[in-house]
């Protein structure tokens, strides 16, 4: 056992955030792309992998989706990180120096109130944390970045500008990912997370959805993607309770009938600020 927990992103990144949240014991260890947080995993170098898959402002994360099923790794928690975002500059900076901020662009879009009051012009960053490390190097004054606290604290950054997000309920769902399934366990409420790719034949979707209904299983949330072809279209599903409660599991089965592929991604506690 290593004791690390692969993510994505530079040091001071919000999944760095989301690894002190969920498993402050463990050491974080940053990786290039996720598909090398995935690897880290598989090779042995981490022993688990913190990965976003939603926001709720902007939506799912591009490719986690793609890359879930095939990762070869289950998901045996999930974590909810607040996104606020802070304006970050070198030390004795003073906020009317500042003429240009740096992130990644959906954070450049999730604080235009902010820019705009204070006339201060976007430079799109490779991402959040990237952006303050290289503020922090450039060392000039009129270029700020807009990242989490956290990296402001490893990059040596004052803060100018506490939680300037205009959407102030704006937060990342991250999903823990393990080499070994865990269904064992149980907490007051489980989630199910599941693929299915329907069988292509009329109203397939819709018969396959009923089981869940009928047995009074709550879906709570549902997306499709597609997965190189335009008639077999897959589904990413999370629902409340375990497989083994009967009602899941009748409405498992009745959904194993309907479709032409079915894999459980993970079976965890629900965390306890899932709102």
């Amino acid at each position: 056992m290593t004791n690390r927990i692969a993510f994505q992103g530079e040091p001071g990144a919000y999944s760095h955030q989301a690894c002190r949240k969920a498993r402050p014991d463990m050491e974080a260890m940053p990786c290039r792309t996720f598909e090398d947080a995935i690897d880290a995993v598989k090779s042995g170098a981490a022993d688990l992998a913190m990965l976003p898959v939603e926001n709720s402002t902007y939506g799912r994360v591009a490719d986690i989706h793609t890359l879930l099923p095939e990762s070869g790794l289950h998901i045996i928690d999930e974590a909810f990180v607040r996104v606020h975002i802070n304006l970050l500059a070198v030390p004795g900076t003073t906020l009317d120096q500042v003429t240009h901020a740096m992130s990644h662009t959906v954070l450049l879009g999730q604080c235009k109130s902010f820019l705009k009051e204070y006339g201060i012009h976007r430079i799109t960053g490779a991402d959040t944390a990237g952006s303050a490390k290289q503020v922090a190097e450039a060392g000039n004054p009129a270029t700020a970045a807009l990242a989490a606290e956290l990296a402001g604290e490893i990059y040596g950054l004052d803060v100018l500008a506490r939680h300037i997000e205009d959407n102030h309920d704006n937060t990342t769902r991250f999903l823990i990912m393990s080499p070994e399934a865990d269904s064992s366990r149980r907490g007051d409420m489980m989630i199910t997370s599941f693929i299915f790719q329907v069988r292509n034949i009329p109203a397939a979707l819709y018969k396959a959805m009923g089981g869940f209904a009928t047995n009074g299983v709550n879906m709570t949330k549902l997306e499709s993607y597609m997965d190189g072809s335009f008639t077999a279209t897959q589904f990413y599903a999370d629902i409340e309770g375990h497989p083994d409660d009967a009602h899941v599991k009748r409405a498992l089965d009745e959904l194993t009938y309907f479709t032409s592929r079915l894999k459980i991604l993970g079976v965890y506690p629900a965390a306890a600020d899932r709102t």
